[in-house]
């Protein structure tokens, strides 16, 4: 039983090291790259979104009533 502990281990500890791995295996490379670009664009959105937020919505408002 001891022996069979000992060789388990460290293919657990395999696993747990191999989080790219996993990954690749689960979404494949291209969602990878679908999943790094779809936040990049979500970020930069939120980033100019963010920072220019109430003079676009000021402008639209305007936009209503003219």
């Amino acid at each position: 039983m001891e022996n069979k502990k000992t060789i388990d281990e460290p293919a657990l500890e395999e696993k747990k090291g191999s989080r790219w791995k996993r990954l690749v295996k689960k979404f494949g490379i291209g969602g990878i790259i679908f999943f790094t670009v779809k936040g990049i664009i979500s970020s930069t959105l939120i980033y100019f979104l963010g920072k220019n937020a109430w003079s676009i919505i000021a402008g639209y408002i305007t936009g209503i009533f003219d």
